[in-house]
């Protein structure tokens, strides 16, 4: 065995002997997610894990699976709690019960995961790196796809800051960067198992040299890169307050707060001036006074501006004189001389946040925040157009919670740049707005597109389409940022084709599990 071979299998079997049990591994797993960014934990966490799968039955390898899951996705993403507890009124208890009933939901991926593991284990003697990096990377994709989807906490995310490895994510999305991860797990446990070690190794060091020589060549192509033209941008974060938010006594604070860091910001020249998702502390467009007074301001300093604003679709009477609203959440742009130049409505909205699927079923289950009614999905992908000084710029936006779903945001019309504003004040001091943020970055190298990221409370921030982070704000400071983007044209194949890099190994994995069941009837 080479020394590589021999530190590798030293690696991964003290960590056994050690005493790292499942239960700690997939808690180890946990800690490459921000805010702990130990992203070298990822290429052996799994270790235990795909060791065990090879010493026990089906039925056990599935049941350690759920426990596993259960506890790495509740330990990632045990901050959700947050807002149901301190802004959906519900019990502290019972808030983390429904944050348990989500992750023990995504445990049944991982104990899927473990499952079919070990059952290809036991019928076939291929080592695990041939197929165990394609089925997990799958079962993440169905994650984030079936039943509204909820595609966080991805192995890929793990790597945001590894710019090299992120690099094929404009080829296969986050889930190539999933399968490589994966990968090396994988012919870690081989090489403990001696299970065709040789195969395993020639596998990975062949991939992942491959996806190291191609992201730095990207890395260095990307940097060369002469601009096409440039724009001058001007992100504010209000750090508003998420209890006063919604408080009509203080909409004169935040609208006036607005106001003067925009004004500021106009000292420098900007373009345009970015506010963060629901910035409007009233309804656009519906409150005429509030509505006339903020256009009257973007004239009377020959801005535009892009802002977050709940918009009313629908008005429908309820008797009595009162009134059920349709509302949407909207981005809106508004141009220098107090016109509207585009309107986007969000299309995926957050489930039971922003409206309760399946009402007929889940009738006793209300929103878990605040707001008159259930939003309205928007069904257009808005490309926004502005003109500058070297000619029409176009951009569009994302509105919070979409900036994680990569197959939606590859679907909007080809841009200059990507603009994400979003509201992480629900999530408090907690995991989830680094982690969002971390998320966020990656749709930049899928989409080889530049993002903008405005941001309430933070992260508000600006990222190059390689992914590398040029600026960007702390959590729960009121603060700006003045940037020249920098914008280039580069064809993105993910982008053009999306997950056909998943699909295919979809096929593959359905092709191999029809092998194994011929065998297996065989026997």
């Amino acid at each position: 065995m080479s020394v590589g071979g021999t530190v590798l299998t030293l690696l991964s079997a003290t960590l056994l002997t050690a005493g790292l049990t499942p239960e700690r591994s997939l808690i180890i797993m946990g800690e490459p997610f921000p805010p702990a960014d130990l992203s070298s934990v990822a290429w052996i966490a799994l270790v235990p894990f795909l060791y065990l799968t090879s010493r026990t039955k089906p039925s056990q390898s599935f049941r350690q699976g759920l426990f596993l899951g259960f506890l790495f996705y509740f330990g990632t993403q045990y901050w959700i709690y947050h807002s149901i507890n301190n802004y959906g009124g519900l019990p502290l208890a019972s808030s983390l019960a429904v944050v348990m009933l989500l992750c023990l939901y995504e445990a049944l991926y991982t104990a899927l995961f473990g499952w079919v593991v070990n059952h290809l284990n036991r019928i076939t003697s291929l080592p695990m790196a041939v197929y165990a990096p394609s089925l997990w990377m799958v079962l993440e994709y169905l994650r984030g796809v079936l039943f509204t989807g909820f595609p966080w906490s991805l192995l890929g995310y793990t790597q945001t800051d590894n710019l090299t490895v992120i690099q094929i994510a404009d080829l296969t999305g986050v889930y190539g960067v999933s399968f490589l991860v994966v990968l090396v797990n994988s012919t870690l446990t081989d090489i403990i198992i001696e299970r065709k070690r040789i195969i395993s190794v020639i596998l990975t060091v062949t991939l992942l040299a491959g996806s190291i020589i191609y992201g730095h060549h990207k890395l260095q192509y990307l940097k060369g890169l002469k601009p096409e033209k440039t724009m001058r941008l001007g992100v504010i974060q209000g750090n508003i307050d998420q209890s006063i938010k919604w408080d009509s006594r203080y909409r004169e604070e935040v609208l006036n707060k607005y106001k003067r860091m925009s004004s500021e910001a106009l000292i420098y020249g900007v373009d345009l001036i970015i506010w963060p998702e629901t910035a409007l502390p009233f309804y656009f467009d519906y409150e005429r006074p509030y509505t006339d007074d903020l256009k009257a301001f973007v004239q009377e300093n020959s801005m535009v501006l892009l802002t977050g604003t709940p918009m009313v679709k629908e008005r429908i009477p309820s008797g009595e004189g009162s009134y059920q609203y349709r509302i949407s959440n909207s981005a809106v742009l508004i141009l220098g001389d107090g016109k509207v130049g585009g309107v986007y409505d969000k299309i995926h909205l957050v489930p039971f946040g922003e409206y309760v699927p399946l009402k007929s079923i889940f009738f006793f289950v209300d929103k878990l925040v605040e707001g008159i009614g259930d939003f309205q999905r928007g069904e257009n992908l808005t490309l926004f157009r502005i003109k500058g000084k070297e000619g029409y710029t176009s951009f569009f936006t994302l509105i919070c919670y979409e900036a994680i779903f990569p197959s939606l945001v590859r679907r909007f019309p080809q841009a200059d740049f990507m603009v994400n504003i979003t509201n992480d004040a629900w999530f408090g001091r907690t995991a989830g707005p680094y982690q969002h943020f971390e998320i966020s970055r990656v749709r930049a190298v899928e989409n080889r597109m530049p993002l903008v990221r405005a941001a309430n409370t933070g992260i508000s921030a600006i990222v190059d389409m390689s992914g590398q982070v040029l600026e960007r704000t702390d959590l729960f400071r009121d603060d700006k940022i003045i940037t020249e983007l920098r914008i280039s044209k580069v064809e993105s194949l993910y982008r053009r084709f999306g997950d056909i890099f998943v699909y295919l190994n979809f096929v593959y994995i359905g092709i191999l599990w029809i092998m194994s069941q011929k065998v297996t009837l065989k026997q």
